[in-house]
């Protein structure tokens, strides 16, 4: 499969890498349950996505990303760009979006102080939510891919990194928090490996010494719904239930300062 970073090949590199950074570090403050950054970045990837769609109308892309003095009037012309080469989520869908997901950094008590609201995880979720969506949007209408695909390129673009999962240049990963249990380094390695993992590479980056009760294990996280374990290809992919246990492991276990 195709990586998402190059099914965005078309986006000059000047703007393609600071939208991959500013979307990986949405994802990485969510799970690190880290609400002030994650929608503080809300904030600066909305205003790179304009600068995308702006580009993509004019055809012709600014160098690097850039805040109009109008914000919200900047969107609204965009709504202007009616014309063959600019796709409906561009000139509609995602300009309308963009407005809400600024504000929150805005008037949420985020970008600056006297926001009504503190920064909080329901904030936090609509971020992310509308961060996802155009970014898969964007995936989407640039490699000419259906909305599942895209999503699955999406969702192979983030490898979520904590300290307490130490990764080497091969690519092994080590948990090195030692009080976790079994079920726990599981869930942890699956979290952070994006957008699966095989049982195999488990069984490698945990060294249990009983490769049965590891597959016992990952079965048993299985039908509990907390990750999708297919049997014939050996992949092994988080679930929301598992994301939402993760998120509570991280804050009992204090995952994100360990080192």
């Amino acid at each position: 499969m195709i990586a998402a970073s190059a099914a965005l090949s078309a986006i000059p590199s000047g703007l393609r890498d600071p939208l991959l950074k500013e979307y990986g570090t949405i994802v990485q403050n969510f799970l690190e349950q880290r609400w002030l950054p994650s929608e503080l970045h809300g904030g600066r990837f909305s205003e790179i996505v304009y600068t995308i769609l702006d580009g993509q109308a004019k055809k012709s892309y600014a160098a690097a990303p850039s805040k109009p003095a109008d914000f919200v009037a900047a969107c609204r012309a965009l709504e202007k760009n009616k014309l063959p080469h600019v796709p409906h989520s561009f000139q509609i869908l995602i300009p309308r979006m963009l407005p809400a997901l600024y504000d929150v950094r805005n008037n949420r008590n985020v970008g600056h102080v006297g926001g009504d609201v503190d920064p909080n995880h329901m904030d936090a979720v609509a971020v992310l939510s509308m961060s996802n969506w155009i970014m898969g949007e964007l995936v989407r209408v640039y490699h000419n891919l259906t909305t599942a695909q895209a999503q699955q390129l999406v969702d192979a673009l983030v490898e979520v990194r904590l300290p307490a999962v130490w990764t080497g240049d091969d690519g092994v990963k080590r948990v090195l928090e030692t009080s976790l249990k079994l079920h726990e380094e599981i869930l942890l390695l699956a979290a952070v490996s994006m957008p699966d993992v095989t049982s195999e590479q488990l069984i490698e980056w945990i060294e249990y010494g009983d490769d049965k009760y590891v597959m016992r294990t990952i079965r048993a996280l299985h039908k509990k719904r907390l990750i999708e374990f297919t049997e014939k290809t050996h992949k092994v992919r988080i679930l929301p239930p598992g994301t939402k246990a993760i998120e509570q492991l991280i804050r009992k276990k204090n995952l994100t300062g360990i080192l």
